[in-house]
């Protein structure tokens, strides 16, 4: 059995009673869950939804508290990791995990940011060791595939793409996802939201249809 985490990001939902007020990146997700899931059933899924529940900003006492050895911790600071410590669980158990991430304003948006600062820990999803000399972290975790589902208003955002300076969200996270112990990214991307026109379909269709390729080549 393959354990799936979906973590949604957008702040639009997708029961909008205007269809053009929805989601894409959650739609996108959806198609990608529903092609998954009839093709491997009976997998599971954990889906958090952190548009409509937003993960905590981390704080000073957050991080006091993350480096502070977990014996020496006070209820206080055991309390502040809560949240954290349940996010990192869910991840753990995941061997597929899917972010499905709007572009806002060239990057990803606040909430997938605040879980990445949640999850990204110290002896939790990653080690430090200077040791390694100049570069020394390293992952925890291993062996975990992610599928970053993005929309964005425009368009060339791929490498060579018009605006691939301008593309703050993919690279990003697949960078730190090393730290979430992710050795296989892909993502798949629908443009030109914001224009609205024929391109606009024609890349979402093609979406789809690159969401049942990758399932079939994961499955």
């Amino acid at each position: 059995m393959t354990n799936l985490l979906k973590i949604d990001s957008s702040a639009r939902r997708t029961d909008n009673s205007e269809s053009r007020y929805n989601s894409i990146s959650k739609q996108l997700g959806s198609w990608f869950v529903d092609e998954w899931m009839s093709c491997n059933h009976p997998d599971s899924l954990i889906q958090r939804d952190l548009g409509l529940n937003p993960p905590s900003f981390i704080s000073q006492e957050w991080i006091a508290s993350v480096f502070t050895s977990q014996e020496r911790r006070t209820p206080e600071q055991h309390a502040l990791l809560e949240e954290s410590d349940s996010l990192i669980d869910e991840l753990d158990q995941a061997d597929v995990i899917i972010i499905t991430a709007p572009m806002y304003n060239y990057g990803m948006p606040a909430v997938l940011k605040a879980w990445f600062d949640q999850v990204v820990r110290i002896d939790e999803t990653f080690t430090f060791d200077l040791a390694r000399g100049d570069f020394p972290l390293e992952p925890i975790m291993s062996g975990k595939t992610l599928i970053l589902l993005s929309s964005c208003g425009e368009f060339g955002f791929d490498p060579g793409g018009v605006r691939e300076q301008m593309n703050h969200l993919g690279p990003h996270i697949g960078v730190i996802s090393k730290y979430l112990g992710v050795e296989n990214f892909y993502e798949i991307r629908s443009e030109y939201q914001e224009f609205a026109d024929s391109r606009h379909q024609e890349s979402l269709a093609n979406a789809r249809k690159e969401i049942i390729k990758l399932v079939n080549r994961l499955s």
